[in-house]
């Protein structure tokens, strides 16, 4: 083989590395994503976790354009919803959510639904179709989903009447995981 020739076959060799070391990557990024789609797809129930941990100071304009913290709710067990209007299991969600708080807001029960980044008039037309009589707060900022760690919508916590955050969960929820996991603190008294 020709010096020439020897190059021009050393060349196009090293040229295809960054083609395979791209197929490799390409493959890899397909097996992440059919894993944690195989993992979360059964999450609305699943990736309910049972946490310990203080409930992070947050203070957040609601759509009535009041100031609002979690703290004023210290007496409540109070459920933190981080979703978006544009978000369908957000939406899917949000009669779910619903019914449960006007079914336990006597019992000491509220719901903060803090809403990733829409504009007034959008996330109070949706609270306003969809009857949305617990709290609604306004994030254009990503305070929420930072102060959790949770970019993931929905994500939801369930901080109880001492101010510790004690389940958490992404993906939307159901009637039976509510049921079963908040009903029982909203019983206990502190």
């Amino acid at each position: 083989m020709s010096t020439r020739k020897h190059k021009r076959h050393q060349q196009s060799s090293f040229a295809m590395v960054p083609v395979w070391i791209g197929i490799c990557l390409v493959g890899l990024a397909v097996l992440l994503v059919f894993t944690s789609k195989s993992k979360s797809g059964s999450q609305t129930s699943s990736a309910l976790g049972a946490v310990h941990y203080p409930a992070p100071e947050l203070s957040l304009q609601n759509i009535n354009g009041e100031t609002k913290s979690l703290a004023d709710y210290r007496a409540s067990v109070v459920l933190v919803n981080n979703w978006a209007t544009w978000c369908p299991p957000c939406k899917a969600e949000m009669p779910t959510l619903a019914a449960y708080f006007n079914k336990h807001n006597a019992d000491g029960f509220m719901i903060i639904a803090v809403e990733a980044g829409d504009s007034l008039k959008d996330v109070s037309q949706f609270a306003q179709s969809y009857g949305l009589k617990f709290q609604v707060w306004l994030d254009p900022q990503g305070a929420s989903v930072r102060a959790f760690g949770n970019g993931a919508l929905p994500n939801s916590y369930v901080i109880d009447r001492s101010g510790t955050v004690r389940y958490a969960w992404t993906g939307a929820i159901n009637d039976t995981v509510l049921e079963k996991y908040v009903t029982p603190l909203i019983a206990e008294k502190n």
